[in-house]
């Protein structure tokens, strides 16, 4: 495989980049700003990303832009409704069901499930809240109807798909609060000298910034396979990246809050609402070590 990336997939990070930084919650009382949010919206519609997979888009394009918005807490569905046009292409309005709830629902209408080689649809109910302050989940309201099949190829790659699709957004918060840890460390003072000058700082931030390196490595492969290897060797990439990159996050983001010290357990450090979307998406197609068989550890 080549990682190298072409100038459209630079240009595509570029973009979901900038719009991450220019709409997403800058701290966490932004989460409530619901002007923000409407225009957040308006511009995550424009772009058409919702629609990557049946536009034409690669695995590694849709985890450029899923991992862009994890890393800027983008706060409006992106990785449900990709994973939810995969299994029903034109199929609007719609997020992706995962053990019977509507994964970011907010602003939704209709779930998209897989159930075998079926792809079953139902009506989305009232929005609920959960761990992860960024994205919303939703009940169904309906029993679920048949919408079509799929073979059993496409729903071993649509497998591989998901699973890449969080580890993008594990790897894009971990990115964000390795950056937050950071940025704080250049500037609190302690004891006359900024705390990231001190080695038991720049020893934790050096760490964490080799497992994002990994977790770059471990995801870009996984991406790649889903569309250019035989569909159970791109599952079996696809888990092995879950488990490096969940590990790695969760380590990324503790290491954050622990960095900040006191004011990291604190509600106005958006450290912890980093680690709760972490928290969260490795609960979403989870991947247990006693499923792969490769002598990892």
């Amino acid at each position: 495989m080549d990682v190298r990336l072409t100038d459209e997939q630079r240009q595509l990070r570029a973009a979901a980049a900038r719009l991450a930084d220019d709409l997403g919650p800058g701290a966490v009382l932004d989460l409530d700003d619901g002007e923000r949010i409407a225009r957040l919206e308006k511009a995550v519609a424009a772009t058409g990303w919702r629609t990557l997979r049946s536009d034409g888009a690669s695995g590694v394009e849709v985890a450029l832009v899923v991992e862009e918005f994890g890393r800027g807490l983008v706060d409006v569905p992106l990785l449900g409704p990709v994973l939810a046009d995969d299994l029903a292409p034109g199929t609007p309005s719609a997020t992706v069901v995962v053990d019977g709830v509507a994964r970011d629902a907010g602003g939704l209408r209709q779930g998209i499930t897989l159930d075998g080689e079926r792809v079953l649809s139902a009506p989305l109910g009232p929005l609920v809240t959960g761990a992860d302050l960024t994205r919303r989940n939703a009940q169904l309201s309906g029993r679920p109807s048949l919408l079509g099949e799929i073979s059993t190829e496409h729903a071993a790659r649509w497998h591989a798909l998901a699973l890449v699709a969080t580890c993008a957004d594990l790897l894009g918060a971990a990115r964000g609060a390795h950056t937050l840890a950071c940025d704080y460390a250049k500037v609190r003072e302690q004891y006359g000298s900024t705390i990231g000058s001190y080695q038991a700082v720049a020893h934790l931030l050096a760490e964490g910034l080799a497992l994002i390196e990994g977790s770059v490595s471990v995801l870009r492969h996984a991406a790649w396979a889903v569309d250019e290897l035989p569909p159970d060797e791109a599952v079996q990439a696809a888990r092995i990246a879950k488990l490096y990159c969940a590990r790695a996050a969760r380590t990324v983001c503790e290491t954050a809050v622990q960095v900040h010290g006191g004011i990291g357990n604190t509600w106005e450090c958006l450290a912890h609402v980093q680690l709760r979307r972490v928290l969260t998406s490795t609960e979403l197609f989870p991947v247990r070590l006693e499923e792969l068989d490769l002598g990892l550890s």
